[in-house]
């Protein structure tokens, strides 16, 4: 025997010989390591045998139907078998599983929530206070004396289908060929937030302060040892393990894909098992402040429901509240960005192709003096919009980077397209200079025109505004947000795009042709039948959107709930102000009287209809609950988190609650 050998049979000594098989795989680089090189890293030598991957015979396919070995998805060729042979070490890569879809097995039943995991981790990562890769939350029920309590710890599941790769603008993140892990370089991202969003685990984490996001890497320095992830070597109740995905671990019964508290797994596919043998009771609550709980059906899984006791107070029925202050969010930028994009399209959208298709008023305004001024009324809001979304990053000063994933992220088709409208509609604005009346009172006629060269660019700014606003929808079509996830968003854009658009554009141009003297009434009508429209348009998918939360289980429907009391005077309002808005202008339109007072009724109408926009654009993002993992008491409790806040609680940092923005 070597002394390698002896020093391992020493210290290991009554081991059985599978876990004494691992104990060996921590010496196997030094063993195997070409002239004499110890690996990559040093291993710890106070590791334990179960710290160690074990060897095993992977199966094909997953229970997706997705193949294990991920070599067998990829062109990528070893030589000599698996090794990589780095720096001419044979051992690097020498695993025969190195390329084998990896993942997390977890065993509720054996989890105490000490929070060991979570410790190890941000040990390991060197992770502040607000910031951890791994979180323990809780569901429970029941009544004494026969309460009970699961608790659930969940990282990063290294999906099949990581919907946070795809939707990341500046593809930040990497599935890794080897071992399978969802990798996400901080450096890379600008700290837009979207993988947050889509996640519906909440396993990418948004560091306010730092303005990116991270998130757990598998621990691949680990693995590349032959060690498994930090979390899992800390765990002191065995309910964590890690292998190859499929290969469940000795005394485990079950591997089953949910459990209660889990999101759907056909969102991502994700890596990571279940065991739960315990009986539960049939109807299971969250600790935190999200008004959802989990129903058991009759095939014996878990389903999201309202929990319409979390909020308030039974007795008192469905109370209704104002909450104004709380329209508020960290996203206030991209309420702006959203309704100024969309009104500088619409009004756009009206003043020109109203001209190129004849109408008589509109090509009388389009040879005003006043076409270019409102042209870059258009490009001051949708550049307005931009500079509002640039901001809204952690890290504005890398905003380029937002088109580094046009074949996958709806992030940055939106991005590509809002911005060739406003470089279109730029272009448009010099070329239609020479033709307009100041500019030629200034600077004379020598230019000549570029009514064609003004066209071209025109038409072009059309197309490119609407694929713009099509996946700015897109990004709101979101598997892990339900309460989005309906075609209310696109009635939504599309509706204000149209209502907002005409009032803005409408009034300018009838202004300018009422001060000219010229007939301006059927401006109005055309505008006025746009704002109409718009509204409906808005006015339908609310309705449809609001019958389908009610009839949904979903944290959709939690959402909705909340819409309906704890913003519901300010819910209902909106609502009084559309639907009184769509009847007067209704109204007007089929009257058509053409005096001072219809028209600031008209004003009226557009101001009101902006102020309604702007509150239900707010709402839309305020509401929004994720399919994520139940929290704590204290930790990922965004009803802690607000009272942290208003006690002051949360100027101590090691509470872990930082300002609500980046």
């Amino acid at each position: 025997m070597s002394t390698l050998d002896t020093k391992i049979h020493n210290k290991y000594e009554g081991i059985p010989g599978d876990d004494l098989g691992t104990a060996y795989k921590g010496v196997a680089l030094e063993k195997s390591g070409a002239k004499g090189s110890v690996g990559l890293w040093e291993v710890r030598t106070e590791e334990r045998p179960y710290a160690f991957l074990r060897d095993v015979e992977a199966k094909e396919t997953n229970t997706y139907g997705q193949k294990i070995d991920l070599l067998d998805l990829t062109d990528h060729q070893l030589p000599e078998g698996r090794s990589m042979y780095i720096n001419e070490n044979p051992a690097v890569g020498e695993n025969p599983n190195r390329n084998k879809q990896h993942g997390f097995f977890f065993t509720a039943d054996n989890c105490i929530g000490c929070h060991a995991c979570e410790a190890a981790c941000s040990e390991k990562n060197e992770n502040p206070a607000h910031l951890a890769f791994r979180s323990v939350g809780y569901v429970e029920g029941g009544s004494y004396p026969d309460y009970k309590r699961m608790n659930i710890s969940m990282a990063c599941n290294h999906c099949d289908d990581p919907v946070c790769l795809k939707g990341c603008p500046t593809r930040a993140y990497t599935k890794h060929v080897e071992y399978g892990a969802v990798l996400q370089d901080p450096e890379t991202c600008f700290g837009c937030g979207y993988c947050t969003w889509v996640c519906p685990y909440n396993a990418p984490q948004l560091d306010p302060i730092k303005g990116q996001v991270s998130k757990c890497n598998m621990c691949v320095d680990r693995l590349e040892e032959g060690l498994k992830p930090a979390c899992v070597s800390a765990c002191v109740g065995n309910a964590l393990d890690f292998g190859v995905i499929e290969d469940i671990p000795e005394n485990r019964e079950q591997a089953k894909c949910s459990i209660p508290g889990f999101p759907s797994p056909e969102i991502t596919h994700p890596n990571i098992r279940f065991q739960q043998t315990r009986s539960m009771p049939e109807e299971m609550t969250r600790t935190d402040s999200m008004p959802v709980k989990y129903h058991r059906d009759e095939e014996g899984n878990y389903q999201p429901v309202v929990d319409r006791n979390k909020k308030l107070d039974q007795k008192k029925g469905k109370a209704k509240h104002w909450n104004l202050t709380r329209l508020s969010s960290r996203e206030n930028p991209l309420v702006l960005f959203t309704l100024s994009a969309q009104t500088a399209i619409g009004a756009y959208g009206l003043a020109f192709l109203g001209a190129e298709m004849g109408i008589d008023s509109l090509l009388r305004f389009q040879a005003s003096v006043m076409y270019v001024p409102l042209m870059m009324l258009c490009f001051g809001l949708v550049g307005f919009g931009l500079f509002m979304s640039t901001m809204h990053l952690g890290k504005p000063h890398r905003f380029y980077r937002g088109f580094n994933n046009l074949r996958h992220s709806p992030v940055c088709r939106e991005g590509l397209g809002i911005a060739v409208f406003m470089g279109a509609l730029g272009l448009h604005i010099v070329f239609s200079l020479p033709d307009n009346r100041l500019f030629t009172t200034v600077f004379g006629a020598g230019l000549g025109s570029f009514g064609a060269t003004a066209a071209f660019f025109g038409y072009l700014a059309i197309p490119a505004g609407l694929i713009g606003l099509y996946y700015m929808n897109r990004c709101y079509r979101i598997k892990a947000r339900p309460f989005w996830n309906h075609w209310q968003v696109a009635a939504s854009f599309f509706g204000n795009m149209l209502s907002l658009g005409a009032f803005i554009g409408g009034l300018v141009i009838a202004i300018t042709l009422a001060l000219s003297g010229e007939e301006y009434l059927s401006v109005v009508v055309v505008a006025g039948s746009i704002l109409v429209s718009g509204m409906a348009v808005e006015a339908i998918g609310l309705f449809f959107h609001n019958r389908a939360m009610n009839r949904e289980s979903h944290e959709g429907a939690a959402s909705h709930y909340i819409q309906c009391t704890t913003f519901g005077k300010t819910y209902y309002l909106r609502n009084c102000l559309l639907g009184l808005n769509l009847i007067v202008a209704s109204s007007l339109l089929l009257t058509g009287v053409d005096s001072v007072l219809v028209l600031l009724a008209w004003c009226l109408i557009g101001l009101t209809q902006l102020l309604s926009s702007t509150i239900g654009r707010a709402l839309f993002y305020v509401l929004v609950i994720p399919t994520t993992m139940p929290g704590a008491f204290f930790w990922k409790n965004k009803g802690f988190e607000a009272h942290a806040r208003d006690i002051g609680l949360a100027d101590m940092p090691q509470v872990g609650v930082v300002p609500d923005g980046h």
